[in-house]
């Protein structure tokens, strides 16, 4: 039996491993490596809880590596004593973490196949040290395993067409797999909001203008705050309380964050994924970035990106109501075709 060693370390590259890896257990010995890149109680072992995941084989000790090339580094190194001694006949990555980049090298420069879930996703905007991790792992990986056609079109229009398969998402396969278990959360109508990227909460005039537009909207806001972002507050002496519109809560697990969801009016983020979950939800977008992995996503005002005029979110939110939604990412049933094209293909995939 093939050994093939997934590295994970974010939450959602635990929502993308959760199917993954059971389908992975009916055809080859899989293991797995948390990276430790996500360490707060409610951004790891809640969701291994909640999707039934067996705990990791490897958990990695990033220390007080806080930066990019820090975190890259020391995992870098212990991935590569991992795949040393585990010998595994290919190593399974996610996405475009620190975690997947890491991974990627240490496979690669020990002439280990690739295998890159969602593989094809661009914003075109390198600023972003996320596309930098994902247009590396691409051009490294043997198996590229793509969500949808656009995603294919970009690896096409950078000379990819090898080993390149479009299976739909697994994050639909997760999704689906949840929804019986979706709660109510909140009661009446509200807007769910998550920040996390660098540029939204790292400098506090422009945390603070997003604060001011979500707390004059006219319906109550859900703001599950990051630790680091809480962190930078409390240190600016910002309080909290003078944002009586917003309800500030703890960082949520999986299921509560897709039942958050389900409820609101309107999903206002920075993430990816979320803007993909909000979508298969059939629930509206606001994105507060410049540009979108999930382009796809915007078709109708679905999602709208929204960055430099903030004041256009209390008018895109009366688009509510008027949108249609399409069944972009499959049919819930990734991962068992994803492990079938492994499996069949896996001998052929090798170092270019």
């Amino acid at each position: 039996m093939k050994k093939i060693l997934s590295v994970i370390g974010a939450r959602p590259q635990f929502i993308k491993h959760a199917p993954l890896s059971a389908a992975l257990r009916k055809k080859f010995e899989s293991l797995s490596i948390h990276t430790g890149q996500h360490y707060d109680e409610n951004m790891s072992r809640v969701f291994f809880d909640e999707l039934k995941m067996d705990r990791p084989d490897f958990l990695l000790d990033l220390g007080k590596a806080t930066t990019h090339g820090a975190q890259t580094g020391v995992m870098l190194q212990q991935i590569e004593e991992i795949l040393v001694r585990e010998k595994p006949d290919a190593v399974l990555v996610y996405g475009d973490t620190n975690s997947t980049i890491a991974g990627s090298l240490a496979a690669a420069k020990l002439g280990i196949p690739i295998i890159h879930i969602e593989a094809g996703l661009r914003s075109y905007n390198r600023e972003m040290p996320e596309e930098i991790n994902r247009v590396v792992t691409d051009h490294l990986s043997q198996l590229l395993f793509a969500p949808t056609t656009v995603a294919i079109d970009n690896l096409a229009k950078e000379g990819i067409t090898q080993g390149v398969f479009l299976t739909g998402d697994v994050m639909c396969d997760s999704l689906n797999m949840m929804k019986p278990f979706l709660e109510h959360k909140q009661d009446g109508r509200y807007y769910f909001v998550t920040l996390h990227r660098p540029y939204n909460t790292d400098n506090q005039e422009r945390l603070t203008s997003v604060l001011n537009v979500l707390n004059g909207l006219d319906l109550p806001v859900v703001f599950p705050i990051h630790p680091r972002t809480s962190g930078l507050l409390a240190r600016w002496g910002v309080d909290l309380s003078t944002f009586g519109n917003i309800r500030f809560v703890d960082p949520v697990g999986y299921k509560d964050c897709l039942s958050y969801q389900s409820g609101a009016d309107c999903v206002i983020t920075d993430s990816g994924g979320i803007q993909k979950e909000a979508y298969m939800l059939h629930r509206q977008c606001i994105t507060i970035r410049k540009e979108t992995e999930w382009v796809e996503t915007l078709e109708g005002g679905c999602n709208t990106l929204v960055f430099d005029n903030l004041a256009q979110i209390p008018e895109l939110l009366q688009r509510r109501g008027t949108l249609t939604f399409k069944d972009l990412y499959g049919d819930g049933h990734a991962a068992d075709e994803i492990v079938s094209i492994i499996d069949a293909n896996l001998s052929q995939a090798t170092r270019p």
